[in-house]
């Protein structure tokens, strides 16, 4: 079912799916995620992710795995409190969150995963200024959360 890569990772060959590793830049949160080597990216422009310069690709909850720092993660919510604003408490990066568009996965930020799995990056602004609007629109991202079958 599954075939190693030269970086030691497996690639299943029915999911098209790669283990990707990350984490902050202190190296206190450590993680994994499943996810295509070619990542869709959002560039979001709502008042947050405008601020710390946020772009991140989504994948289920099923598919991430916290490896190690959940002691040194805090969380910061604001407005409507359903994103999770997850970062390090020591170095201050947020290397993967809960978004308000698909609460029941992550976003993940494809600029804190380990080099050597990312194949491709397509960019897609998303207007979060005009959020309900926005996701009223687009056809895909809710589903982007969802493991296959669900």
């Amino acid at each position: 079912m599954a075939n190693a890569t030269k970086t030691g990772l497996v690639n299943s060959k029915d999911t098209g799916r790669v283990r990707h590793t990350g984490g902050c830049h202190c190296g206190a949160v450590r993680f994994e995620v499943w996810s295509s080597p070619d990542l869709h990216v959002f560039n979001c422009n709502c008042s947050i992710c405008t601020k710390k310069q946020n772009r991140h690709f989504i994948v289920p909850k099923s598919q991430f795995t916290l490896l190690q720092g959940l002691d040194v993660l805090t969380t910061y919510t604001f407005n409507t409190h359903m994103a999770k604003h997850t970062f390090c408490k020591t170095c201050g990066v947020q290397s993967f969150y809960t978004p308000r568009s698909n609460p029941d996965g992550y976003g993940v930020a494809p600029h804190c995963l380990d080099p050597g799995t990312v194949r491709s990056v397509t960019v897609e602004d998303f207007c979060g200024e005009r959020w309900e609007e926005a996701m009223e629109k687009h056809l895909t991202i809710r589903s982007m959360s969802k493991a296959e079958g669900e």
